[in-house]
């Protein structure tokens, strides 16, 4: 694939789907493959033309096009690397109606080979790795990637090469989904064996493999848990409400759910000292029911808790997956659109250490 594009700064659409996309792309396939298989103005002939259409889906789908061989284009859509919109990459490629000469493609595939990023080479010949494992969190993938040539005034420019060789060598959905921490360093006073990057995958492979059966088909039910109240003040001297799932919290078991959802939903509390009033405080309770309705805990979906405070409710969902969740909330926020400004951020944190400062001891 030897070019990228994108176009930012459009609106989501309230219309289109992804049989409307693909019936505009079937009518338009011969002209884009030509343009691909020349390899000549293809922004302009190709790009310009498919980033609006995307965007209709969603306006931040990426794309990478590029020929495979000479009979065959290859489009590959992806999110570059945010967890929340892989659904829809992947819903739109399955979607693809059979298409002679074109190949369709879910996120970066995984390339073997090493990359050159502002003058830093980057390949297996200079990198390697090493796990740390934590004894208290002892499911965590923790790895330091170690570089041959690092130095600490370019630290960041490093860092950033080798999470876009990672990208490449590993894949796209593997490089965001199976590693939880990563730093980058160089190899003076590192004790610790250093493992050939070439190893990475299968390191990888035999860790998820570790995790998936010890925790496969673990649920919890809510039903009989216990809750606790927290009330405080905030820094602007605002009140602060919260109510958490304590039971959830003393569980032993929250890295089978490891997927931490935490959405935003902001109101007017200027009047209120930062808190609902009665009407808003109805209309909150009731899109948390709606969520919890499609999120149910025995399918994986645990609710931890909500905090309001500062003209804001906070939402805490941990999931067993991180696919159903954005569908579900996207839905939402598409419903609500005319009254809140509701945001989602959704990320790994096998050990809840997000919600920490609500557990008791």
């Amino acid at each position: 694939m030897s070019f990228f594009g994108n176009i930012l700064g459009k609106k989501q659409s309230s219309v289109g789907s992804y049989s409307d996309f693909w019936n505009w792309f079937l009518k338009n396939e011969k002209e884009f493959f030509n343009v691909v298989q020349r390899g000549e103005n293809i922004p302009k002939g190709f790009f310009d033309k498919l980033g609006p259409k995307l965007a209709e889906i969603h306006p931040e789908i990426y794309f990478l096009a590029g020929m495979i061989d000479d009979q065959i284009a290859e489009l590959v859509l992806t999110p570059d690397g945010v967890i929340k919109n892989i659904y829809i990459i992947e819903e739109l490629v399955n979607a693809a109606p059979r298409i002679e000469g074109w190949k369709f493609t879910a996120l970066k595939p995984a390339k073997n080979f090493g990359i050159k990023f502002e003058n830093i080479e980057l390949n297996a010949d200079n990198l390697k790795f090493y796990p740390t494992i934590n004894k208290d969190y002892p499911d965590e993938i923790d790895l330091t990637i170690v570089y041959d040539h690092f130095t600490e005034d370019k630290k960041q420019l490093i860092t950033k090469g080798v999470y876009i060789f990672l990208d490449n060598y590993l894949g796209e959905l593997q490089s965001v989904t199976l590693i939880d921490n990563m730093k980058v360093s160089g190899n003076e006073g590192i004790s610790e064996e250093l493992i050939p990057i070439e190893k990475l995958k299968d390191y990888l492979i035999w860790r998820e493999k570790e995790f998936v059966e010890k925790y496969e088909g673990i649920r919890h039910n809510t039903e009989d848990d216990n809750y606790s109240g927290f009330e405080g003040n905030t820094k602007e001297e605002g009140v602060l409400l919260a109510v958490v799932n304590t039971s959830l919290l003393a569980w032993d078991k929250k890295a089978s759910h490891p997927w931490v959802v935490i959405i935003t939903i902001p109101f007017d509390g200027s009047n209120t000292n930062g808190m609902p009033d009665e009407e808003t405080y109805k209309i909150l309770d009731e899109i948390e029911d709606e969520i919890s309705a499609d999120l149910k805990d025995l399918e994986g979906y645990l609710n931890i808790g909500r905090e309001t405070a500062n003209g804001k409710r906070e939402i805490f969902f941990a999931c067993k997956e991180f696919r159903k969740p954005p569908k579900v909330l996207d839905a939402i926020i598409k419903k609500y659109s005319q009254t809140f400004e509701i945001s989602y951020d959704i990320y790994k944190d096998k050990y809840w250490q997000s919600f920490r400062h609500y557990e008791q001891n």
